[in-house]
């Protein structure tokens, strides 16, 4: 089939990667214009971006695509469908309409759970033992159109969103290709979603990635694996006078009490409002990441120091 795909970070890379080895004819990739990104803010295109040049795909970044002339275009193409994973642009009824069989768009949550920009992160920090990937056909709701195929993962227990979110972009790509051939032979059923039991997945802000050690140890840790390893959960010390941010990458849950954000032992374990966590893994400012051993020979820090 002629495809038009539509997406922008590495989550949607396998998917693209996956319609191209099933023998589509990939007739133009959107995807988001190059941004300023690095120490030097250099203009760097997008994964997918750079996916698609590497394949000779034609490569549109258009800024938004209420214009006529942009609609144009995008029906000029003739497409037999749009595949849309993480694009990061709302798409108006015109390009919903344009493509003969409409858009399909891989959502990282079983609908109608967690719809929204980060579905990946909100599972993990809500405790969820359970998350998928799900085919959607568009509409001009927030991930409201009908469901198409879903495919169910567990959650591990120590699973941080970055392996989940890698698990998941390759699931999706199975399922995508999947649903183009029974689309291509017309067994492609979708059910309506229903609003009664949909959550929400909001954009990550960065005021809820510094640690709030008031919480519940389970909290706490599902917070840090769920922030893991961007934006990244943080905390911050005194080393030789000046305060330095620290980002937290794995813990576990621990034994232990005590006054919230004390260290209550030489392993870095840490008293939550209950409980406490035991952190793994650190990454301090413009370093790699490295075990909480290898930290604490580097900057001590002694049980009973109480982190803000």
């Amino acid at each position: 089939m002629r495809i038009i795909f539509m997406g922008t970070p590495d989550f949607a890379v396998p998917t693209l990667r996956a319609i191209l080895e099933r023998g589509h004819e990939v007739v133009s990739v959107y995807t988001q214009p190059p941004r300023a990104a690095g120490r030097g803010m250099a203009l760097r295109k997008s994964p997918v971006h750079q996916t698609a040049a590497h394949a000779g795909l034609a490569v549109a970044t258009p800024e938004r695509l209420r214009g006529a002339d942009e609609q144009e275009r995008f029906r000029a193409l003739k497409a037999d469908a749009a595949i849309v994973v993480a694009y990061g642009l709302i798409l108006p009824k015109a390009i919903l309409d344009a493509p003969r069989f409409g858009c399909l768009n891989l959502h990282a949550s079983l609908l109608p759970h967690w719809r929204g920009a980060a579905p990946i992160n909100r599972a993990i920090m809500a405790g969820d033992r359970e998350t998928g990937v799900s085919i959607m056909r568009m509409d001009e709701g927030l991930d409201t159109g009908p469901v198409c195929l879903e495919a169910r993962v567990a959650i591990g227990r120590e699973e941080t969103a970055g392996e989940l979110h890698d698990r998941l972009a390759t699931l999706g790509a199975s399922l995508m290709v999947d649903s183009l051939a029974k689309l291509e032979e017309g067994s492609l059923s979708c059910r309506p979603q229903h609003d009664e039991g949909a959550t929400y997945a909001p954009k990550l802000d960065a005021k809820e990635t510094r640690i709030n050690w008031r919480l519940l140890s389970r909290d706490v840790n599902d917070r840090i694996r769920g922030l893991s390893p961007h934006p990244g959960a943080w905390l911050e010390i005194e080393v030789n006078g000046k305060r330095e941010r620290i980002k937290v990458l794995r813990s576990v849950i621990a034994a232990g009490s005590g006054m919230p954000g004390m260290i209550l032992d030489e392993n870095l374990t840490v008293a939550c409002g209950e409980g406490a966590v035991r952190l793994t893994e650190v990454q301090r400012a413009g370093k790699k990441p490295m075990s909480a051993a290898d930290f604490l020979r580097g900057v001590p820090l002694r049980p009973g120091t109480l982190l803000e």
